[in-house]
């Protein structure tokens, strides 16, 4: 689960901040409200954005694990976050920071969650936490993922699981046809089997609850418009670039639908947020 451009993970960061479900970040928070500390691992951490996102919710003092399969995007993240803290400390391979009135040391592992799994798991956090990850996930992977969350009794908070829902204005002649061809895309193996792209939150929540896990799912939607042109022209090329490898729609009617989405005067993205915790 890597191959994410730095670029792109920068230009996409706002817009999942602002999309993150407030309910289920506060029922994150709660939980964890009468502790003075937290260990938290975030799994395929990219550029360090999901700890930017949760860490105003939590404990006042936290350690960080961030793990990704890729070691250039951990130097990214090692980067952006002492930009980004109000005060940024090496202290031997860790990376101590203040922020507002928290303070945070963070390590970076490298790891592939395939075959690693349960190694990373086994550090025993009090909190495993992930963003836009797991539609890129297998079913099968997410079965096993959930079962070992549960029989270490260890909670998950996870943002930004794409939901197969997209609504473009203006609207386009070949949207559903380009949409399809997308999920297509989105369901074949990103290096863990066959993906659960759209479906991969109701995959998640009915393996925990069948454990007798509490969840809490809220929707989490980019909203994107005037503000955001960028981002909008990379999204409709991202998926443009997708949907060609599929070969299901025509070099033509792709090229036409991302022409006129370039200028797109809005759409909205559905995403979930997910809160699992033990009962």
């Amino acid at each position: 689960m890597s191959g994410f451009s730095p670029d792109w993970l920068a230009l996409r960061e706002p817009a999942d901040h602002a999309a993150r479900n407030p309910q289920v970040l506060a029922a994150v928070g709660s939980t964890f409200a009468g502790r003075q500390s937290l260990a938290v691992v975030d799994l395929g951490c990219g550029a360090g954005s999901n700890l930017r996102g949760s860490y105003s919710a939590l404990p006042v003092r936290q350690h960080w694990t961030l793990v990704d399969a890729d070691s250039r995007l951990l130097s990214v993240a090692r980067r952006k976050l002492a930009e980004w803290a109000d005060a940024a400390q090496e202290q031997g391979e860790e990376l101590v920071l203040r922020k507002d009135d928290k303070t945070l040391t963070v390590d970076f592992r490298q790891a592939d969650l395939n075959k690693e799994l349960e190694w990373v798991l086994g550090w025993q956090p009090d909190l495993v936490t992930a963003a836009a990850l797991f539609d890129l996930a297998s079913a099968r992977w997410l079965e096993r993922f959930a079962a070992s969350l549960v029989s270490m009794r260890l909670p998950l908070y996870t943002v930004l699981t794409y939901d197969g829902r997209e609504s473009w204005e203006p609207t386009h002649a070949d949207d559903q046809r380009m949409l399809a061809a997308f999920h297509h895309h989105q369901r074949s193996d990103k290096g863990f089997g066959p993906a659960a792209g759209p479906d991969a939150t109701e995959a998640l929540a009915q393996a925990f609850r069948k454990a007798g896990t509490a969840v809490t799912v809220g929707e989490s939607p980019w909203q994107l418009g005037a503000g955001q042109p960028d981002l909008i022209r990379e999204l409709a090329a991202g998926i443009a670039a997708a949907v060609a490898e599929t070969g299901h729609v025509a070099p033509e009617a792709i090229a036409g639908w991302l022409e006129a989405k370039r200028s797109a005067a809005s759409v909205r993205v559905g995403h979930q947020d997910l809160w699992a915790r033990p009962v």
